[in-house]
């Protein structure tokens, strides 16, 4: 299950209500007020948590995307997992329609933030880096040298997020398994050449 709520404090409740409304609802036409009184609050309760709108935003993007790291984390931490279980298992569970109208949010909220807007910029400072470090050492663990495992690790996550745009936008299920399990192989191919080199 996708849903990893952080601890009940009064700004996590908040954001935890937020990520729903937003999926439901998206970001266009989005005011302080509006976004308030869907919450069932008021919007100086949310400029007293989160600043702005903007900053809210982030807060509900950065939180997906915990919520993703520890999805990532449980499948490592399954007895006997192994690389390529780890790999597809991330692949479905980013791929289960449950969790497409929270995937177009975060895909929306990334798009906001790479216009340059500098109160979004916090969402952009992790939103590779977060992952970089996880993946690195999920990496490495598969038999990939360290000087690659970086490089690995970025293209991990670049084909991840490119299969899961394909999928919101075609919806073609049985050309992405397709190209995912193409990638997963070849990966698996390539690290175990590495290991036993």
């Amino acid at each position: 299950m996708w849903y990893m709520p952080a601890a009940r404090d009064p700004r996590s409740a908040l954001v935890e209500r937020a990520i729903d409304h937003l999926a439901e609802r998206g970001t266009t036409d989005l005011t302080l007020r509006g976004l308030a009184a869907g919450l069932g609050t008021s919007h100086r309760m949310l400029i007293y948590h989160f600043g702005s709108k903007d900053g809210l935003l982030v807060a509900v993007a950065q939180e997906m995307e915990r919520r993703q790291l520890a999805a990532l984390a449980a499948l490592r931490e399954a007895p006997g997992a192994d690389a390529g279980q780890v790999m597809r298992g991330m692949y479905r569970h980013l791929h289960d329609p449950a969790l497409a109208p929270y995937m177009r949010l975060f895909f929306e909220l990334y798009g906001r933030a790479l216009r340059a807007n500098e109160a979004t910029q916090p969402l952009l400072a992790g939103v590779v880096e977060s992952w970089l470090e996880p993946l690195v050492e999920f990496v490495t663990a598969a038999g990939v040298p360290p000087a690659e495992a970086a490089a690995d690790a970025r293209l991990c996550l670049a084909v991840a997020r490119g299969l899961a745009l394909d999928w919101l936008a075609t919806g073609d299920d049985a050309a992405l398994d397709a190209a995912a399990e193409r990638f997963f192989t070849g990966l698996e191919q390539r690290w175990h050449d590495a290991d036993r080199n």
